[in-house]
């Protein structure tokens, strides 16, 4: 065990900081490339934050060799998400109006005044469980998850 995971534990059971702060100090202390202690983290100490949200389509059944075929691969950094969060408080109060409206005239009845920091955590703590698979008639593969 390295140096620094030994001076977080010792730090948890003299009770200086708590299992949540132990828990994001060790996180930030684990390498980037170990997915397999990632996963056991993962399963022992609950659900890992989101990095990405993926939205894949694959070509249907018998079209996977076809290099005519659409294909669709996006990755959206959940920062990105974030980032874009904070500029909304940026907008005008006009244009927020104008957003906010137009969003009721589709039948969307959401203010963008009420949206706060905090709410963007929520929503991305719900997207943990977030998985949408379709598949269309013509047999593509839609795919919308977090990772």
């Amino acid at each position: 065990m390295a140096e620094n995971q030994k001076k977080i534990l010792e730090m948890l059971s003299d009770k200086k900081i708590s299992v949540d702060e132990a828990h994001r100090l060790l996180s930030v202390l684990e390498p980037e490339g170990s997915a397999r202690e990632s996963t056991a983290t993962a399963d022992t100490a609950g659900k890992t934050r989101p990095k990405y949200l993926r939205v894949t389509v694959q070509p249907g059944h018998g079209h996977e060799h076809d290099h005519d075929a659409e294909r669709v691969n996006v990755r959206v950094p959940m920062a990105l998400i974030r980032s874009g969060m904070k500029f909304t408080s940026l907008l005008p109060t006009e244009a927020r109006d104008k957003v906010s409206e137009a969003l009721r005239e589709k039948g969307i009845d959401f203010d963008m005044r009420n949206l706060k920091p905090q709410h963007l955590d929520e929503l991305i703590e719900a997207l943990t469980d977030l998985e949408v698979d379709v598949a269309s008639s013509d047999g593509e593969v839609v795919k919308v998850f977090v990772e």
